[in-house]
C-alpha cells in the first residue's frame, strides 16, 4: 500500500468511539478536547480513566510541577521533563484524615501503587522508597524513586505535606 512512506494514523482515529462521545459531552473547548484525544492515544486511557482525568482537571495540571529542570538539564530534555509532570497531583483514592504525616502519605501511595502510577502518567517505573543517596558525604533518603522510560532518567519524588523548601 505505502511501500516507501510511513503511515501514521491521526490521534483522533486511534481512540474508541465512546471516548469521542465522552469528550464531546464533557469538554467544550476544542483545543482542550484535542489535548485529551492526544493524551488518551498516547497513554491508552480507558474511558473511566479519561473521565477521571477530565473531572480532575488534567489539562490544567499538566506541565505545572515545581522542578529544577531548567537549571539542571539541557533545554530539549528540560522541556520534555517539565511536560511529563503535573501539579498538583490528586490522591483522592487515599483515605487520609486531617493531620496525616508524610510517612502516612507514602504508605498510602505504595498501597495503591497502580492508581498512583496512573496519576503520574505513562512511562513511569517504580524503583523504590527511602532510597539512600550520599552527596558530599551527607546521607539523604529519597522518598520515592521512579525511572521514566521516555526521558531515560530517574525521577525523585520528595513528598511534602507543607510548602516545599529546596535545600
Amino acid at each position: 500500500m505505502y511501500p516507501n512512506e510511513a503511515f501514521v494514523q491521526a490521534s483522533l482515529a486511534q481512540i474508541p468511539w465512546y471516548h469521542h462521545l465522552t469528550l464531546l459531552e464533557k469538554v467544550k473547548d476544542e483545543s482542550t478536547r484535542l489535548l485529551y484525544i492526544e493524551a488518551t492515544a498516547r497513554h491508552g486511557w480507558s474511558r473511566d480513566v479519561l473521565v477521571h482525568q477530565i473531572e480532575s482537571g488534567y489539562h490544567r495540571r499538566q506541565g505545572q510541577a515545581v522542578t529544577n529542570f531548567t537549571r539542571t538539564l539541557p533545554a530539549a530534555d528540560s522541556e520534555l521533563a517539565q511536560q511529563t509532570l503535573k501539579d498538583p497531583y490528586l490522591f483522592d483514592f487515599l483515605t487520609l484524615t486531617t493531620g496525616f504525616k508524610e510517612r502516612d502519605l507514602q504508605r498510602g501511595l505504595l498501597e495503591h501503587i497502580t492508581t498512583f502510577l496512573l496519576e503520574l502518567g505513562s512511562g513511569f517505573a517504580y524503583v523504590g522508597q527511602q532510597v539512600p543517596l550520599v552527596v558530599g558525604g551527607q546521607d539523604y533518603y529519597l522518598d520515592l524513586l521512579f525511572y521514566h522510560l521516555q526521558l531515560r532518567a530517574y525521577v525523585v519524588v520528595e513528598l511534602k505535606i507543607t510548602e516545599f523548601k529546596p535545600e
